[in-house]
């Protein structure tokens, strides 16, 4: 509702006027806008989680990080790829469909295998360090 009245609103003075608003101008900047943002942030998490994974201090830790941020990282990056759709093919909503799988499947199983690689890690006697940089005291 909000955003009909907005767009009277800007029509109004714009027809009366004899001036028209390009709204496909509008949505194509739009769009190349929202792609910047998102892949922009998603590099920064994806690089982020490489600095992480390089300076953590053990397994755990460096799976966490690797693990959260990849997982945001590549779906921002798909994000802003689903904006850019209609610039790439001529039928976007297959290539919008392709890549909403591709973001669902990664959403599902990225933190799925990570809590398995943690979980089969712990079990074969890897422990995490508590506290600062130590290793856990054994009774």
């Amino acid at each position: 509702m909000i955003g009909a009245i907005l767009i009277l609103a800007a029509e109004a003075p714009a027809a009366s006027a004899g001036l028209t608003i390009d709204w496909a101008s509008v949505w194509a900047v739009l769009c190349n806008l929202i792609t910047i943002v998102s892949v922009t942030a998603g590099v920064i998490f994806v690089l982020s989680g490489t600095i992480g994974v390089l300076r953590l201090p053990d397994f755990f830790t460096r799976l966490h990080a690797a693990g959260m941020t990849d997982t945001l990282g590549a779906e921002l990056i798909l994000i802003g790829l689903i904006f850019q759709a209609d610039k790439v093919s001529a039928e976007p909503w297959q290539m919008i469909a392709k890549l909403l799988l591709v973001a669902f499947f990664l959403f599902v199983t990225s933190p799925t295998a990570t809590h398995a690689i943690a979980h089969a890690a712990y079990r074969s006697g890897e422990k995490p360090l508590l506290g600062k940089w130590r290793a856990p005291e054994v009774e």
